[in-house]
């Protein structure tokens, strides 16, 4: 598979123990099924078979998986190996003049009959690659990062990377491309450092909630550190729906908040709110908030629909009002002295 797939190199290692035969296409058929059981994940199974050849004159035969003596007796060593799909390499040693298309096609045919019956027998043994790796294989990921992130991800003098290391047992690389390697013996490893490589170099994403720490207040707001190393202001109108007098009225230092990201302006500072993340309270049923709940004045308390006063004048008596009579328009008669 490619190298950002998965990132190993491997060395085969073949011990032949005894051969009567052609050792080399064994190892290529023990070496593939040792990838298998390794969990590898290689395309397909590899098979390899040595054909000879035995001509006299125009006379010729083929032969398939020849023997020690076959080899040394016989006029060709053909090893072919490849898949079901074809053929992945060829190597061969001749010791006559030349060979003829003819014989080249039958010894390539015939090989293929051999592959494809070895390829069955190693089905039977290991049909498909392992679904994990081996226990002893160290386990290895890549991550890419923003080439600007290297820096927060190697720290001080190497203290950060360094510390990841320490903490989870992984070893770690990283490119002036943003290409991290992570390799560790467990699986469990090399997942938290893998986590902490990238709560180190995540982009923040707009509309995303984050859960962080206040890390300074102001008179205009308060910042929070939503990643490590990363902080953006939540001012104070985003702090609670209504009006807020200070900061420090709704959080403190050291608080631990959730917040929106609301966007993050062209010189990369991150706006977030606390209120989006809470619904807006709605406005008391039944009209107008701005009730009034006594009256005042000088305390004659008339109202239109002809209420009870509560409170009155400083002489602090209470009456009922009693509806108004309506006024007369015409002249009063008498008691009264007249103009001249």
């Amino acid at each position: 598979p490619p190298f950002e797939e998965f990132p190993y190199t491997i060395r085969i290692v073949s011990d032949v123990l005894e051969s009567n035969g052609s050792s080399s296409m064994a190892s290529v058929c023990g070496g593939s099924l040792a990838l298998f059981d390794a969990g590898v994940p290689i395309r397909g199974a590899v098979a390899g078979v040595a054909m000879g050849l035995i001509k006299e004159g125009d006379k010729y035969a083929i032969l398939t998986d020849i023997l020690g003596t076959e080899d040394h007796l016989g006029d060709m060593d053909f090893k072919v190996a490849g898949t079901e799909n074809g053929i992945t390499s060829i190597q061969m040693d001749i010791k006559v003049q030349g060979l003829s298309i003819d014989i080249m096609k039958e010894a390539l045919d015939q090989a293929r009959e051999g592959r494809l019956h070895i390829l069955g027998e190693m089905a039977r043994a290991l049909p498909a690659q392992r679904a994990d790796l081996s226990m002893y294989a160290p386990r290895i990921v890549t991550i890419n990062i923003s080439p600007e992130k290297i820096g927060e991800l190697i720290g001080p003098k190497g203290k950060t990377i360094r510390g990841i290391q320490e903490e989870t047992g992984a070893e770690l690389t990283v490119d002036d491309s943003g290409l991290v390697t992570i390799a560790a013996v467990g699986g469990e490893a090399m997942e938290r450092a893998r986590q902490m490589v990238q709560a180190l170099t995540a982009e923040p994403i707009i509309g995303e909630t984050y859960e962080g720490t206040v890390k300074s207040t102001t008179a205009f707001g308060a910042f929070v550190e939503i990643m490590p190393g990363t902080e953006g202001l939540v001012h104070i109108s985003e702090l609670k729906h209504g009006r807020t007098e200070k900061t420090e009225d709704v959080v403190s230092k050291g608080d631990r908040v959730k917040v929106k990201l609301l966007e993050r302006d062209e010189r990369g500072r991150l706006r977030l709110s606390m209120k989006a993340l809470v619904p807006k309270p709605e406005a008391a049923e039944g009209g107008s908030p701005f009730q009034a709940s006594e009256t005042s004045g000088n305390g004659s308390g008339d109202q239109a629909d002809g209420g009870e006063v509560t409170e009155g004048t400083e002489g602090g008596s209470q009456r009922e009002d009693r509806p108004r009579r309506p006024r007369s328009r015409s002249p009063r008669t008498g008691g009264g002295r007249s103009r001249e």
